[in-house]
């Protein structure tokens, strides 16, 4: 199931058999079949880069688990009841009860007449002694704080993918993983410093926003350093770090005990990447692709030298070509243009809907099995899931493609939540059981299993998603396109702290629009083009040739010829088409619409 590029984007030879120069270097562009073969391929260099960007995973994870620890809701006890407020918590429950039902009016009264006090005992399940709720005793009318406070987090990292993905595509991915470390610094521990929840979540925007710039361009970075049979292995040991992290991060608040050591003890290692400035250079790819030639040829001989390659025979021409472009101009590009693509915009459009229904839907059954619960076992429960998605994710992968594993894996999770949403209701409606308790604890133990089953699947369709649009988001893009699909995820991740602001209401009918989220993504991933042992696309025209080849072989049989589809599709007369294929239009008989006839 290879990916299948346009006929137009090679072109024809010049009369005199050369390649027209009205098109790109060839063999500069080609950076996975020629430039990095020819530099030592995936050698020590390559490897010592891509294991600098795996440790700051740790970090990033310790500051996305945070609020687990810092905003935890504690068990409490009053020590002393509001003696002003309890005589008039009669009129209280007298004016609830009003147009609502006794038992209604009761639950609703209980829950005013418990946060009737003056002074509490807080008791953390964390491990910590104090945090951020306890300090400022964020509970019953104040409660609402700590979701903003989530809140606040995940907004800032929706805007950090997107300001800082479409930066890294202008300026580069070394000056944003620069300043966003310097400013993460700041931000991440002007944190432990806040007086207050207003000061707190402002900061912790601010924070979000930074990390999310960190590990968008180490994310992209460690992408374009590899070559195609060692990406997914590379990002999926970096999942894991994370994953690692996660796993971690109970015993460092239990070895902090407060809320502010731990996140001095969190944000103060991003002072270790600040030598990255030095120790990790530009993305290659990023530099012949936009043209900084002069930069790329210094570059190129660090990399020989770093990986034992004598240059003093240019074999390929590729020094020789590079010498002779060196006065070029460099361009700028920006994510924008992806709306002037025909097919490379659906891709990205596609893998945003696969990441925000899968985070989004994992949130959906996690609370099933939580229950609001913050205890460890819970926790440890959640990280453990995540290390089996992701190893599963290895043998999937490899034996279905990109395509076809994140398609078994939104199959697996629909059927979960339908199976969930549709099945315990007929058990409790038809059940030939008669002891409730018995049908109770069925449904029950049900509704655990499949929400395991889908928090296993839906973790493995965020994870594929994003590292499949980075694949397929030409080099020029790759940053905003990333961007696009990490902000998806991010408002995925929002519909945990908003269900939790509205007290779960309406929680039902969110499960079941993402459910059929789950469902459009199943009709729209068959679209996608397979990108397992493919080199990146360099250029937007590369990843607008990128076309799906069919999953079943007897597809293939009905697809139109392009000729038959000409007056339908009017692709040969788009701007994009003639540029990509200068030529006369004409097709090869064997060239399809989703690409060509293999039999």
């Amino acid at each position: 199931m290879d990916a299948v590029q346009l006929d137009g984007l090679n072109p024809p030879p010049a009369e005199n058999g050369s390649v027209s120069q009205s098109e790109p270097h060839k063999r500069l562009s080609q950076v996975d079949t020629v430039v990095l073969p020819f530099l030592g391929g995936f050698g020590r260099y390559q490897r010592r880069l891509v294991a600098l960007t795996w440790i700051p995973a740790f970090l990033i994870s310790f500051s996305q688990f945070s609020d687990h620890f810092l905003l935890g809701q504690p068990d409490r006890k009053c020590v002393r009841p509001d003696q002003n407020g309890t005589s008039s918590a009669r009129e209280i429950f007298d004016l609830i009860a009003t147009g609502n039902d006794a038992a209604t009016a009761a639950a609703e009264g209980s829950n005013v007449t418990a946060c009737m006090c003056s002074e509490w005992r807080f008791e953390l399940q964390s491990g910590l002694q104090q945090n951020v709720v306890t300090k400022w005793a964020l509970v019953c009318d104040g409660e609402w704080k700590v979701h903003i406070a989530k809140f606040s987090l995940l907004v800032g990292s929706i805007f950090g993918y997107l300001l800082m993905g479409a930066m890294a595509d202008w300026l580069g991915r070394i000056p944003v993983l620069l300043v966003s470390v310097l400013s993460v610094l700041v931000f991440g521990l002007a944190v432990a410093f806040s007086v207050d929840m207003a000061m707190f979540s402002t900061l912790r925007f601010f924070e979000g926003f930074c990390l999310a710039a960190i590990r968008l361009s180490l994310y992209v970075l460690r992408i374009e350093l590899c070559l195609p049979a060692w990406r997914f292995s590379m990002t999926m040991i970096a999942s894991l770090i994370i994953v690692g992290g996660q796993l971690l991060m109970p015993g460092l608040a239990a070895l902090c005990r407060d809320w502010q050591v731990l996140q001095i003890i969190i944000i103060a290692p991003f002072v270790l990447m600040l030598p990255y400035v030095w120790m990790f250079p530009e993305s290659l790819r990023w530099l012949l692709v936009t043209q900084h030639y002069q930069r790329a040829k210094q570059q190129m001989y660090r990399i020989a030298h770093s990986n034992s390659v004598d240059t003093a025979t240019d074999a390929s021409g590729i020094l020789s070509e590079l010498e002779t472009e060196l006065q070029q101009k460099p361009k700028t590009f920006c994510v924008t243009q992806l709306t002037g693509t025909r097919n490379l915009w659906k891709n990205t459009v596609v893998l945003c809907v696969n990441s925000l229904t899968g985070y989004g839907i994992h949130h959906c059954f996690a609370r099933s099995v939580l229950e609001g619960s913050a205890s460890h076992l819970h926790y440890y429960a959640l990280a453990a899931i995540a290390v089996a998605s992701c190893m599963v994710l290895f043998p999937v992968v490899a034996g279905f493609g990109r395509r076809g594993g994140l398609l078994t894996f939104m199959i697996i999770t629909a059927l979960a939540s339908l199976l969930q949403l549709g099945l315990l209701n007929l058990i409790g409606k038809y059940s030939l059981w008669h002891d409730a308790v018995l049908r109770d604890t069925l449904n029950q133990r049900f509704s655990y299993a499949f929400s395991i089953i889908g928090m296993f699947s839906s973790h493995a369709v965020s994870t594929l998603s994003i590292f499949y649009c980075a694949e397929i988001t030409p080099t020029v893009i790759r940053g905003g396109g990333v961007g696009l699909v990490l902000a998806s995820a991010g408002f995925g991740m929002l519909t945990a702290p908003l269900m939790e602001l509205h007290n779960q209401k309406g929680f039902f009918l969110h499960h079941v629009i993402l459910t059929c989220c789950t469902l459009l993504c199943i009709i729209c991933i068959p679209l996608l083009p397979e990108t397992a042992g493919q080199p990146l696309p360099e250029t937007i025209s590369e990843g607008e040739g990128l076309l799906r080849r069919p999953i079943l072989h007897g597809e293939q049989h009905h697809l139109l010829a392009r000729t038959e589809v000409r007056e339908y599709s009017r692709v040969q007369d788009t701007p994009l088409h003639q540029i990509v294929n200068p030529g006369n239009g004409s097709m090869p008989s064997n060239s399809t619409a989703n690409g060509v006839r293999t039999s």
